[in-house]
């Protein structure tokens, strides 16, 4: 019952293209370069959405081929580590996320030097955290934060400024620094080593490993839009490149925040090297990705619909008060800009309907043919895992009124929940429903196969008509599915689990 989801992105030809590029441009500064990763090395599903054919470990395949040449300097700030900041997709922190990029990266044969912790000032929490990396065998690092930074361009490359930060010891040509999330001080990094390699003589160079926003793409192309949808709470703005423009009279695309800093990093590159090895911010990007798109209609839709999830994530994050109300009205005006409407995901109209049908929460699910299903809510299952069960007995060809779950099943568990673990709701979760659909597949062929169809539901698109409670959205990411939730909950409570 499945069909294959169109494909955009030639991901094979990507790894191709951007391995060489960065083999050039190690040998293009004599052996040595500092590779500035950023956005997401793991599980980079942001890409994967916007670019259909471009696998969420595609970069991760790509550094693994270059694995003899290559390490890892992961950067984590002090200020991340005391506040305790968290990744959003994952729900961890930045902490438990640099120790998950080191077995990551271990796993696969890619050797991991050193963590450095930027900005650093002790504290307990800073303190805690590297006596922990310590204890694990992790060599860390400490560079500091330099007045005037980073306008001062004079101290900063200087004995006072990059001087005063630990020089981190490296063995291969080829160093990626990434971190845990934006802000980790990945870019003051790299140029911090590149001032102490010219002092002990050794040449390196720096370039930057951007995926968004592509820069041969046109500014208002939806891919690059995407990217900007993506980082409204960065307040990054993708614009033309001017130094490029003036430097080789060519139009392409970079963000703000590049183009701002670029004077600073051209001083500070003239002050390390007697001169600037770039004209431009997009000179310093190795970025492959426009030259591997075989399909931009695939990609300009699948892009559109990333920017119409990313409002009403926003929407529903202002709701939970995890955001505020600028990034929701400019997630607004970038989706009434380029024309887009919810009409573009039939998953919103289905759940708003069988929601003002059955006068209770419902959901819907776009299976990859087209189809979508809902669910209801009804006294056994919330609409979530209704929708969930409904869509894999489609997807496993099996009738709609079969009951593979049988209610002399649910209910005990529902008796379990309320009477002994002190919930007040008694209807099955999804992650209830899909363990209770595991027991019942040790006997039941049809309920063996619906389990079997669950990978089938990764990159399809779900919508609620009320913001779910964790466990239902931990599901659906684990399982691929692209949710969004009207902003709105069922009950009013002030406390949510």
């Amino acid at each position: 019952m499945t069909t294959k989801a169109k494909t955009g992105f030639d991901n094979a030809e990507y790894i191709r293209l951007q391995s060489a590029r960065i083999r050039e441009r190690i040998a293009s500064f004599g052996g040595k370069l500092y590779l500035e990763f950023g956005g997401k090395l793991f599980d980079d599903y942001h890409a994967s959405r916007v670019l259909p054919g471009f696998a969420p470990d595609t970069k991760v395949k790509m550094l693994a081929e270059m694995r003899d040449q290559a390490e890892i300097i992961i950067a984590i700030s002090a200020a991340s580590i005391e506040k305790s900041k968290t990744r959003g997709d994952l729900g961890i922190t930045y902490e438990n996320e640099v120790l998950r990029l080191i077995d990551a990266f271990r796993s696969i044969g890619l050797y991991v030097g050193s963590v450095v912790i930027t900005r650093h000032v002790p504290s307990p929490a800073t303190d805690h955290f590297e006596a922990h990396l310590t204890s694990l065998g992790v060599r860390v690092y400490h560079h500091y934060t330099i007045p005037g930074y980073p306008s001062n361009v004079p101290l900063i490359v200087s004995d006072e400024g990059y001087g005063k930060n630990d020089y981190i010891e490296t063995e291969r040509p080829l160093v990626v620094v990434t971190a845990p999330g934006p802000g980790s001080g990945k870019m003051a990094t790299c140029l911090s080593q590149l001032y102490h390699e010219n002092k002990r003589g050794v040449k390196a160079g720096y370039a930057k490993f951007e995926t968004f926003p592509i820069w041969n793409l046109p500014l208002k192309h939806p891919v690059n839009l995407a990217y900007e949808a993506a980082t409204a709470d960065l307040d990054d703005v993708n614009m033309i490149d001017p130094y490029h423009l003036e430097a080789y009279g060519v139009k392409t695309v970079n963000y703000n925040r590049d183009v701002e800093i670029f004077p600073v990093l051209d001083a500070i590159f003239c002050k390390i090297y007697g001169s600037s090895p770039y004209k431009s911010p997009t000179d310093m990007g190795v970025n492959m990705a426009g030259f591997a798109i075989v399909d931009d209609d695939v990609c300009s839709a699948a892009s559109r619909r990333e920017i119409l999830r990313r409002s009403y994530w926003a929407a529903a994050d202002l709701a939970a008060g995890r955001t505020d109300e600028a990034v929701v009205s400019k997630l607004d005006l970038l989706k009434n800009s380029a024309g887009i409407t919810d009409d573009e995901r039939p998953v919103i109209a289905a759940a708003r309907a069988k929601a003002e049908a059955t006068g209770a929460p419902a959901l819907a699910i776009e299976l990859p043919d087209g189809t979508v299903v809902t669910g209801k809510t009804s006294s056994l299952l919330g609409a979530s895992s209704a929708a969930l069960l409904n869509a894999l007995k489609y997807l496993a060809g099996v009738d709609d009124d079969r009951h593979l779950i049988s209610p002399a099943v649910i209910e005990p568990i529902g008796h379990l929940k309320v009477q002994h673990m002190g919930n007040k709701n008694p209807r099955l979760h999804t992650d209830e429903l899909l363990i209770a659909l595991s027991i019942c597949a040790v006997a039941d062929a049809d309920a063996a196969r619906t389990v079997e169809c669950l990978d089938c539901l990764r990159g399809c698109e779900a919508h609620s008509s009320v913001i779910l409670s964790r466990v239902d959205e931990s599901v659906f990411r684990k399982l691929g599915v692209n949710l969004t939730c009207e902003p709105r909950y069922e009950i009013n409570k002030l406390y949510r689990k």
